[in-house]
């Protein structure tokens, strides 16, 4: 695990853009393109859209590179709303929006749930052994704040939305992930695992 984690974020590093913001135009798309799902500030009100404010540019601009379909193929990450909301934007305008989002102040959600996110702190922290689940704290650190440029924030966003994209993952409906490696571990998760991580990371901070 530890060596795939290394490979993972080797390839991300190596892709990782340069960020230089046009703040204006930046702000103009976001409140005419993503504040309907997202909010104005990247923090979206509604638990199926994930709040994006204070995420890492690097991972937002790759989500937004992922969903656009190029060359006449179907793109990396399928949803079809992202798709139609990317398509008209160009590479300057991805990176404009992923420097601008990843600038906003974000307002975390919250467990609500006690017994399951007791549940969820102990996969966090140790996975699973029996089942070769590893511990999430591994790539995402301790209070779910991630890695810059390798593994997204995930602390204190929607349960709803991170359980999903968990499913995602195991069902292989989303497969962006570098080298497989979260389709590999949510294949390896129960359905009380999914939603008791999700519940966890939800109140982390």
């Amino acid at each position: 695990m530890i060596r795939t984690c290394a490979l993972a974020v080797g390839l991300v590093v190596a892709m990782a853009p340069a960020f230089a913001q046009d703040a204006g135009k930046a702000q103009s798309i976001a409140a005419q393109v993503c504040a309907a799902c997202h909010a104005p500030d990247g923090n979206s009100i509604g638990p199926a859209n994930p709040k994006i404010a204070g995420q890492f540019p690097e991972y937002l601009h790759k989500q937004l590179v992922d969903f656009k379909a190029q060359g006449g193929k179907k793109p990396a990450r399928d949803n079809p709303v992202m798709t139609s909301m990317v398509a008209n934007l160009s590479e300057a305008d991805m990176k404009n929006l992923a420097a601008y989002f990843a600038g906003q102040q974000f307002k975390p959600a919250a467990a609500a749930d006690k017994e399951l996110a007791a549940a969820g702190q102990k996969l966090w922290r140790g996975g699973n052994a029996q089942t070769g689940v590893p511990a999430c704290a591994g790539c995402h650190g301790p209070t779910g704040a991630g890695i810059p440029a390798q593994y997204p924030r995930v602390a204190g966003q929607y349960s709803e939305y991170l359980a999903t994209q968990l499913r995602g993952f195991k069902d292989g409906g989303r497969a962006n992930d570098p080298n497989g490696m979260m389709r590999g571990v949510a294949s390896r998760m129960s359905e009380r695992e999914i939603r008791a991580v999700a519940e966890y990371a939800a109140g982390l901070r």
